[in-house]
């Protein structure tokens, strides 16, 4: 579903599955971060939710596309089409396009000056008076609702589609850092090498992210036996369609590997906290958002490995683009974090 902007300002969460773009005021769009290509012409077919649906069941002259890689862009050109293409849903034709006010996008804290440029390239074939990029963990505090002004230190934890990041906020910046490339992506990739291991059993990605969506959990003692998905494939050993039956314990095991990595990169970021800011934090606890954030058992996991209250985000998909809304009612006073 989109919607028409009803301002010149623009604010664009370009996720690594998922991309939302924003006013001040309103969402207007949110679809997958995919594309599909006619390689015959070069002509774009379809963006968001179409290209997702046609994932996986295309013939050769089509060519599905996904532009970021790891939170960042890895293919420049792709993402300058569908970024294209996703902006010209929103905006209302006229015969005398002026442009935006204000164009703002998010942007992973670790991330290289070339990965940045790939996303200003991206940016720059809009015409803006004003084009900036935030850091997206910085934009999460603001959607959670936390002020990020005064000198006292968060916890904030965003498990995305391609990256995890983990920053202790205070001041407007960022006083300590850890990130992995262990997010969304790689979990999928494990309930797929997993089924593949075990059963000699093929599914796709999409299948692999909707068993984790339905009943992912990383905590085996609320882990239910009987809560369960029927997964549907191929295998490997006949060639034929088949189904087989996860249950959420089962797929816990599978997830602790990788949740691991994500618990020690927070254990990280903790270790290099100046002490005042770990006693903000022992107090006010950790923060996670992320579209992966949903996962059960993430907040009693959490508690038990660090002792610390647990917040998880209601809305966690929405997070950055809400906290890039609020910088674009007000420019001026979110200054410091704009790059």
């Amino acid at each position: 579903m989109f919607r028409f902007a009803s301002t010149k300002n623009l604010a664009i969460d370009l996720g690594n599955n998922n991309t939302l773009l924003t006013d001040q005021s309103a969402l207007l769009f949110s679809q997958p971060s995919y594309m599909v290509v006619n390689e015959l012409n070069n002509k774009v077919e379809a963006v968001g939710d179409q290209a997702y649906s046609m994932l996986e069941k295309m013939h050769s002259n089509l060519k599905p596309i996904k532009p970021l890689k790891g939170g960042v862009i890895s293919d420049g050109e792709s993402a300058k089409k569908m970024l294209k293409e996703m902006v010209s849903k929103i905006q209302k034709p006229s015969l005398f396009p002026k442009g935006f006010n204000y164009l703002i996008s998010g942007v992973p804290y670790d991330t290289t000056p070339v990965e940045k440029r790939a996303l200003r390239d991206a940016l720059d074939q809009f015409s803006s008076r004003n084009t900036f990029l935030v850091h997206e963990p910085l934009a999460a505090a603001l959607g959670l609702g936390l002020n990020i002004q005064e000198p006292e230190g968060k916890l904030v934890v965003d498990i995305g589609g391609g990256i995890t990041e983990v920053v202790i906020i205070s001041l407007s910046g960022i006083a300590a850092f850890q990130s992995t490339r262990t997010a969304g992506d790689t979990l999928d990739e494990e309930i797929q090498d997993y089924f593949r291991r075990t059963y000699n059993f093929s599914v796709g990605l999409k299948t692999a992210e909707h068993v984790k969506k339905e009943i992912g959990c990383v905590l085996s003692s609320i882990a239910s036996k009987e809560e369960f998905f029927i997964a549907k494939g191929k295998d490997l050993m006949e060639g034929i369609p088949v189904s087989r039956k996860v249950s959420q314990s089962e797929l816990t095991f599978v997830l602790e590997k990788p949740f691991q990595k994500i618990e020690e990169c927070i254990r990280q970021s903790l270790e290099v906290c100046p002490p005042e800011l770990a006693s903000d934090i022992y107090r006010s606890g950790i923060y996670v958002t992320g579209g992966n954030a949903k996962l059960k058992g993430i907040k009693e996991r959490l508690t038990k490995t660090f002792q610390l209250p647990v917040h998880i985000d209601l809305q966690p998909l929405l997070s950055v683009s809400k906290g890039i809304s609020q910088i674009l009612g007000a420019p001026q006073k979110h200054k410091a974090v704009l790059v």
